[in-house]
């Protein structure tokens, strides 16, 4: 599947497809031990390089300011963490260098990861919490004699598929071809209000 297609792209990216694969390849013998150990030093590099953005304190300074103006954002008040800084999607790791002058010599996937995931985090965070909510909504029943044609907002190819396969539960509903997130949301919405009902 091309990322692009998928609800969850925001965390099924490809450049950290090694961190979300590697374990399961492992697991089932598929990864060496030599390939292995990188990985683990890779996520120990992820790590330390995170703490150490997240403490680093950045002074306010001339020439700081004249580069954040530069790129269009505000320039500082007064000193900041740098992982303030790489928040802004104005600002990256090569335009902080010259503010950051006991910068480890790490690999730049290492570099580019950490930014990723600091510029990311909410939407990340967001959609980890989507995902958690589906997987919590994945056995939940739908009714046998579910009448498809009378929930409003159903596209008409999804209550043409899930009129004909009828589905078990809501998890086997959101993998049907044609059946979109939003069409699961709307019958996930139905069905909440029929439960709202029955109980009054």
């Amino acid at each position: 599947m091309m990322t692009s297609r998928s609800e969850y792209r925001l965390v099924l990216r490809q450049d950290n497809a090694d961190r979300r694969l590697t374990p399961f390849g492992y697991a089932v013998g598929l990864i060496s031990e030599d390939r292995w150990q990188r990985f683990q030093t890779k996520l120990a590099q992820i790590t330390q390089e995170r703490a150490r953005v997240e403490a680093l304190s950045i002074p306010k300074t001339p020439a700081l300011d004249a580069m954040l103006v530069s790129r269009e954002t505000s320039p500082l008040e007064k000193g900041v963490k740098m992982i303030e800084l790489l928040r802004r999607p104005q600002v990256d790791y090569a335009a902080l260098a010259p503010f950051d002058p006991d910068r480890p010599p790490l690999p730049p996937e290492i570099f580019e990861q950490v930014e990723i995931d600091i510029k990311y985090e909410g939407y990340i965070k967001r959609q980890e919490q989507q995902i958690k909510e589906l997987r919590r909504l994945e056995v939940r029943r739908l009714p046998a004699d579910l009448d498809y044609q009378a929930i409003t907002g159903l596209r008409l190819e999804a209550i043409e598929k899930l009129g004909k396969i009828r589905p078990e539960t809501v998890g086997q509903a959101s993998r049907i071809s044609g059946v979109s997130p939003a069409d699961i949301s709307v019958l996930l919405i139905y069905l909440s209000n029929q439960g709202a009902s029955h109980d009054r």
